[in-house]
């Protein structure tokens, strides 16, 4: 036998005393053993219970951070982009939380809409797409959860009095909503359900909360980038606009008895100030109008247009962008010419090719 220092089963000792004198027995010590053994074992079971919970718990720990961690890659990578954020994190809550399917809500503007859904059944997901944008009804979940601003948590979905469209469609049992809130304002809810009555433990529904947290900061993100991009767009869009006007004016200037290089300086300056492909200026001539000065165009089509505009008078009539903005003095859009019913200049548009036009009238004092 080997020593008890060097047997790794000897852990401890158990001792048993009396007040009254007896011999020795080998049943005393049979038992003796037997109930040291017994000892043993409820010690070293609460043992292994515990380091099977520390392990597990563990492995939720770094489940849940790895899932935190990925969220918030997926945010610092997608800067103004809110749907690959709310996927991932939808994804990842409805995993650890081991749920069926899940859906996120923005609420603007009075309404609710999906903004992204994980595993949601087909029906369901069909009934979302019918149903569109909604308003939450007083005393429903909706409504509960805009209105309390609260964590709502339902153990069996079927037992409402009014079964929802995710119990009817989906499937749903169990199911936990958890608002996102900016400040004191809600602006939109994380719903997880579950296909059978199992409710989620504090911890998940924590974890829902963060995930919420998250959703939140990267929608405000989003607004803060978008409306820095406008500004941008805004100052850019300015300075192109006073860049090109200080162009035109000191060609004015160089120019006094040169207007042909005037206009010609004009429409080019419009044509790349509006991203368009050419431009056209009509000059006024008693009741008429005629083309003054183009750019744009290859030299073949520049060409055939000024052969075909060639002592081509154009009317003051609806028929021609040029015509309707000098009609109604005032800015006319056609989106596509060849789909507006009172358009008919349409040799000139097989040649040029163009499809949308956008014509401004040249007003002198307001007339």
């Amino acid at each position: 036998m080997k020593p008890w220092k060097a047997d790794p089963r000897y852990w401890g000792a158990i001792q048993v005393a009396s007040s009254r004198k007896s011999t020795k027995s080998r049943t005393h010590g049979r038992k003796g053993r037997s109930t040291g053994t017994e000892a043993s074992t409820r010690v070293h079971a609460p043992r292994a219970d515990l380091e099977k919970q520390l392990r597990r718990e563990l492995a939720e720990a770094r489940e849940e951070q790895t899932a935190t961690s990925e969220v918030l890659r997926v945010i610092s990578s997608s800067p103004g982009e809110l749907k690959p954020v709310f996927q991932a994190m939808l994804e990842n809550a409805t995993r650890i939380c081991g749920a069926k399917f899940g859906i996120l809500f923005r609420y603007e503007g009075g309404v609710f809409h999906p903004a992204a859904m994980a595993n949601v059944p087909p029906a369901f997901a069909d009934f979302l797409d019918r149903q569109g944008s909604f308003a939450p009804v007083r005393g429903r979940l909706f409504g509960r959860l805009a209105q309390t601003k609260k964590v709502i948590h339902v153990i069996d979905r079927t037992t409402e009095p009014t079964p929802s469209p995710s119990v009817r469609y989906g499937g749903a049992r169990s199911s936990i909503g958890v608002p996102l809130l900016k400040g004191q304002a809600s602006i939109g809810a994380c719903f997880i359900y579950r296909t059978e009555v199992r409710p989620c433990t504090d911890k998940q529904i924590e974890l829902v909360k963060n995930f919420a947290v998250q959703a939140v900061i990267a929608i405000e993100n989003t607004r803060l980038l978008n409306e820095l991009r406008q500004r941008t767009t805004d100052l850019s869009e300015s300075l192109q606009q006073q860049t090109v006007t200080a162009d035109v004016l000191k060609v004015i200037s160089r120019s006094t008895f040169d207007l042909q290089t005037v206009l010609d300086t004009l429409v080019e300056s419009v044509t790349r100030l509006c991203e368009a492909d050419y431009a056209w200026l009509f000059q006024r001539d008693g009741d008429v109008f005629r083309l003054a000065a183009i750019f744009g165009h290859a030299v073949d089509v520049h060409g055939r247009l000024k052969e075909y505009f060639q002592g081509r008078e154009v009317p003051a009539n609806r028929g021609s962008v040029t015509g309707r903005a000098a009609l109604e003095a005032r800015v006319v859009q056609v989106s596509d010419v060849l789909a507006d019913p009172d358009y008919t200049w349409s040799g000139a548009q097989e040649i040029g090719g163009y499809r949308s036009a956008l014509g401004a009238p040249l007003l002198h004092k307001g007339m």
